[in-house]
């Protein structure tokens, strides 16, 4: 699937990912591929990221990496999944 994960400032990634964990309202969740439409709010927390994601130079500050995880602050946001693309605003 496509992953997009957009600032204000800048699109941070834009690539085929094989999957991504996100803070829900309610806990976390996680989008695979060929997953279900979906619409929902953000909470404050990590998008994880599998570290075999291949991140630009530019961009590697924002990700901290974790055992066999890339991960990224957010203080809330909104993702959308259709037809295997994955867009996440985030604050």
């Amino acid at each position: 699937m496509h992953l997009e994960i957009v600032t204000p400032e800048q699109i941070l990634i834009s690539q085929d990912v094989d999957s991504v964990t996100l803070p829900g309202k309610t806990g976390e969740f996680q989008i695979l591929n060929q997953h279900a439409p979906i619409i929902s709010t953000l909470d404050k927390g990590l998008i994880k990221l599998d570290k075999t994601v291949d991140i630009n130079d530019k961009v590697k500050s924002f990700f901290e990496e974790t055992n066999d995880k890339l991960t990224f602050e957010i203080k809330g946001g909104v993702v959308e999944c259709k037809d295997n693309k994955v867009i996440v605003l985030v604050d």
